[in-house]
């Protein structure tokens, strides 16, 4: 199991969908293998739980409140875990063992800022002229 003191946190967010080529076989024994891969790497405390996405969704902005997003397939977030490693490279050395890439997904893997954000600091949101 992971030393908790040096090991990071990591957000893994599946994207993308199924190759239209591939079976419903294929498709499923990916799955299979994914969640036996998942359920060990649990076991090992490199992987904290996470979950599929449901299918519905809304968009809330200072618009108000409308349906959506909708994005492109390649952009399409369809569930998110968590990693434990000690670095950004070791965990994407981690997903990219993951059995759905082979089926067509993708993973997009984010360290976990537990700081709290603040206008002064570069972040995610900001603009890009304040970089």
């Amino acid at each position: 199991m992971p030393d908790p003191s040096t090991s990071n946190e990591y957000l893994l967010l599946s994207r993308g969908q199924w190759d239209s080529e591939r079976s419903n076989e294929e498709i499923q024994a990916a799955i299979d293998s994914f969640y036996a891969w998942y359920e060990q790497l649990v076991a090992e405390g490199k992987f904290k739980r996470g979950h599929r996405l449901a299918t519905g969704t809304k968009l809330v902005s200072r618009a108000g409140i409308t349906d959506g997003p909708f994005a492109e397939a390649k952009e399409i977030i369809g569930g998110y875990w968590f990693i434990l490693a000690t670095s950004l490279q070791e965990a994407a050395s981690i997903a990219a063992k993951n059995p759905c890439l082979a089926c067509g997904l993708s993973y997009e893997v984010r360290p976990i800022e537990f700081e709290r954000g603040s206008a002064y600091r570069v972040t995610n949101e900001t603009p890009s002229r304040g970089r």
